[in-house]
C-alpha cells in the first residue's frame, strides 16, 4: 500500500527512527490493515483508507484481546495506529482522524527485574566464557559497560571506537530518534575499554578495518541477537540464575544509582529518557527493597 510506505518513509526522514523501529511500526499497521479489509469486505464495504473509522480500531483491538495479547501489546500497536491515523488526515488521505478520541489501554507497570551486587559482580570479575582471551576480554568489557553507563544494547551495539573520550571519561552513545547524548565513565569501564582496546580487540580484527567497538568472533560488528546470545552462555556459565537481558543492566544501572542518592533528573538524563515518568518506575524497586530490609532489621515490622 503506498500510503504506508509513505508514512514509514515519513518516519524515517522526519522522526530519524532506526530501521528496527520503523520494522516495527510496519508489522503492526500490516496487520492492522489485514484485519480492517477483512472486515470492510465482510460489512459489504469499499476496502479502503476511507473506509476505516473508530469502530473498526476497537474490534481490532478487541480481536487482539481475544487473542491473548498483552496490554503492553495493545498499547503499541494502538501507538502505530493513531500515528498512522494523524498522518492521513494530515496529508488529506482520509476526512477525518479515525484514531484521536481512542484511550490507550491502561497497564501495569512491571517492576523491572534488578541484579543484587553480587550477581552483577560475577558478570564484571568472574571467570568469563569465551572461545579465545580476546572474546573473554570483549564479554566482560561489554558488561562493565552496560552497568557502568545504564545504555540501551541498541545503543552498545551501535558504539564505534571514535565514540569513546578516555581523556574526558565519556562515551557519546546515539539513542532514539538519533538523539545524541554524553555518558560518563567511571575509573573500571575505562580501564577495562582501554585494555581491551589495546591487547584485545586487534585480535578480533583479523587485520581488517571496523570502526565497530564491539565485534564478533569474525571480526564483524556485534549485533543485539549476538550480545544476547552471548549474555546466555554468560548466565548459565556463572550460574546467574534469574532471566538476565541486557536491559537488565540497564535496570540495575538505575536502581543502585537511586538505592545511593542519586537525583531522579539526573538519572532521566544518563538513561536517556525523554520522560520523568519513565524514570519513575525505579523508585518502586527502590521502595521494595526499602520495604525488604525494613521488615528484615526491624523489631516490630
Amino acid at each position: 500500500m503506498k500510503e504506508l510506505k509513505d508514512y514509514l518513509e515519513h518516519l524515517r526522514v522526519a522522526r530519524n527512527l532506526s530501521p528496527a523501529s520503523i520494522a516495527s511500526y510496519e508489522r503492526d499497521l500490516a496487520d492492522f490493515l489485514t484485519f480492517t479489509m477483512q472486515q470492510l469486505d465482510y460489512l459489504g464495504r469499499q476496502q479502503n483508507l476511507t473506509s476505516i473509522d473508530k469502530y473498526l480500531v476497537r474490534e481490532y483491538l478487541a480481536y487482539l484481546t481475544r487473542e491473548g495479547y498483552a496490554r503492553s501489546t495493545l498499547a503499541r500497536r494502538l501507538a502505530s495506529i493513531r500515528g498512522f491515523s494523524r498522518f492521513l488526515f494530515t496529508e488529506g488521505i482520509v476526512e477525518s482522524d479515525f484514531a484521536i478520541s481512542l484511550k490507550t489501554p491502561k497497564q501495569k507497570k512491571a517492576i523491572p527485574e534488578v541484579m543484587s551486587m553480587d550477581e552483577i559482580a560475577k558478570y564484571l570479575e568472574g571467570n568469563m566464557p569465551g572461545k579465545s582471551p580476546a572474546l573473554q576480554a570483549r564479554n566482560q568489557t561489554m558488561f562493565e559497560l552496560l552497568y557502568a553507563t545504564g545504555i540501551r544494547v541498541a545503543e552498545l551495539v551501535g558504539l564505534n571506537v571514535q565514540d569513546l573520550d578516555a581523556a574526558n571519561q565519556y562515551i557519546r552513545v546515539m539513542g532514539k530518534g538519533r538523539k545524541e547524548r554524553v555518558v560518563p565513565l567511571g575509573e573500571y569501564a575505562l580501564s577495562r575499554l582501554d585494555a581491551y582496546l589495546r591487547h584485545h580487540r586487534p585480535a578480533l580484527l583479523h587485520g581488517r578495518q571496523d570502526d565497530a567497538l564491539f565485534l564478533n568472533a569474525r571480526g564483524h560488528r556485534l549485533t543485539t541477537r549476538g550480545v544476547q546470545y552471548v549474555l546466555d552462555e554468560c548466565t548459565r556459565h556463572l550460574q546467574v540464575h534469574k532471566d538476565i537481558s541486557p536491559h537488565v543492566f540497564r535496570h540495575t544501572f538505575a536502581t543502585h544509582l537511586l538505592d545511593n542518592g542519586a537525583d531522579l533528573r539526573a538519572i532521566q538524563e544518563l538513561l536517556g529518557h525523554a520522560s520523568l515518568s519513565t524514570t519513575q518506575v525505579y523508585t518502586k524497586v527502590t521502595m521494595g527493597h526499602l520495604k525488604s530490609v525494613y521488615n528484615r532489621a526491624h523489631p516490630r515490622a
